[in-house]
């Protein structure tokens, strides 16, 4: 584990260094994929940059809200403190952030979603890189199979062997990330953000049962409830699309 990274007088953090780097991934994606599409490159990091931002607040907002108590007792430090930032509320923010992007460019559309959504699982798996180089507690449960491994010298250190989760999900979302990219221009609009959701939720809802996050309804993780409801918003959405009159493909010209 390499939770720090001592560049001169320096230290980062190497979260940080794959947060920022799924963020650069995404953006020179963004800027492939928009030049394909006739826009300008600088929309991408645009984009990135909304995203970002609105990200970073989200998931902030997300974290102070599962921890109202210690929110109450010290708001200063819980806000601007460097610990607690949500996948979900940094979805959620990030969406909202770039939906307003996109109504200020008038580029809100469903071929802004694809490419959305191809970024958003190459983000991901960048993501997780960062949570299984530093050991911050997103590892899974105790296991001695052939590759689980102990995280002594991780943020949140254990020294039982466990699953590497971070592992599987960023090797599961690199190849959802490239079949999405390959099948960019296979469907009509709309389509691949729909496939991402049904991917990302599936995906999330299976490595759960190996994580150690606790059960809050039913048997199921916090995780699994949102992946639920990923999964069925993209299954739904791919099913009304099958049986409409413009089918899933693209038109051929």
């Amino acid at each position: 584990m390499l939770a720090e990274l001592e560049i001169g007088p320096l230290t980062l953090q190497t979260f940080g260094v794959c947060f920022a780097a799924a963020f650069v991934a995404c953006g020179f994606l963004l800027s492939r994929r928009f030049h394909e599409l006739g826009l300008s490159r600088d929309w991408a990091w645009e984009v990135i940059l909304a995203a970002l931002v609105g990200g970073i607040i989200g998931a902030r907002l997300y974290f102070v809200a599962d921890h109202w108590d210690a929110f109450t007792e010290d708001p200063f430090g819980e806000i601007f403190s460097g610990s607690g930032l949500v996948w979900y509320g940094g979805a959620a923010g990030g969406a909202a952030s770039v939906i307003g992007w996109a109504r200020w460019r008038n580029f809100l559309n469903l071929t802004l979603l694809d490419t959305c959504g191809i970024g958003l699982a190459l983000g991901y798996a960048i993501g997780r890189i960062g949570c299984q180089v530093s050991g911050d507690g997103d590892y899974g449960k105790p296991w001695d199979g052939p590759w689980a491994m102990s995280y002594p010298e991780g943020v949140v250190p254990t020294d039982e062997k466990v699953h590497p989760t971070p592992v599987y999900e960023t090797l599961t979302m690199l190849l959802v990330a490239w079949l999405l990219w390959r099948l960019r221009d296979r469907f009509r609009p709309g389509i691949l953000f729909a496939a991402y959701l049904v991917f990302a939720g599936v995906e999330r809802f299976a490595v759960e049962f190996l994580r150690r996050n606790p059960d809050v309804f039913i048997g199921l993780t916090a995780a699994q409830l949102q992946s639920a409801a990923l999964f069925a918003a993209g299954a739904v959405w791919l099913g009304r699309a099958a049986t409409s009159s413009e089918g899933l493909p693209r038109a051929s010209a």
